[in-house]
């Protein structure tokens, strides 16, 4: 649901900062969605924090961010393929690791739960996302031609 907040009261009907009683979806929704245009006296739902995720912490909310996935709910729905192709496609460097943690994490697992089998088989969707995505997350990181051959090659040297 959506909250209404103000800086004081709502003068309208007395409720103080946050109050739920007048959602998009509620009696006066209409008088609502027109306000929150002209206002933006209403916020989004309250939703978690990428970083609420077991196994993932800040560098990996700032990293999501800059795919564009900028909350917990997001990436659930997303899935972990998809998410980690978007920060591929963003430009982050792919790393095995980074997407099995993410597998993991997306589980409710602890990253180093990961092994066997199982740890194969991720490591053949990993290499997987990473060849569908490759020519996209280098061209997103400005790498020229010859920065993207010698990048297929393990041999270029990081940015930064």
């Amino acid at each position: 649901s959506y909250r209404h907040v103000s800086s004081s009261q709502n003068a309208s009907h007395g409720h103080p900062q946050v109050c739920d009683c007048q959602s998009p979806r509620g009696k006066n929704s209409l008088r609502n969605q027109r306000d929150t245009a002209a206002t933006g006296t209403y916020v989004r739902p309250m939703s978690s924090s990428i970083s609420s995720i077991r196994n993932l912490g800040p560098a990996s909310e700032e990293a999501f961010a800059r795919a564009g996935i900028h909350t917990a709910e997001e990436l659930r729905d997303m899935g972990a393929d998809a998410a980690y192709a978007r920060l591929l496609q963003a430009g982050s460097r792919p790393h095995f690791i980074g997407y099995y943690v993410l597998v993991m994490g997306l589980q409710g697992r602890p990253w180093n739960d990961c092994k066997g089998e199982e740890k194969k088989a991720l490591r053949k969707r990993f290499d997987q996302i990473k060849a569908e995505n490759k020519s996209a997350s280098t061209e997103a990181a400005g790498l020229s031609r010859l920065e993207r051959e010698l990048d297929a090659i393990g041999v270029i040297p990081r940015r930064g």
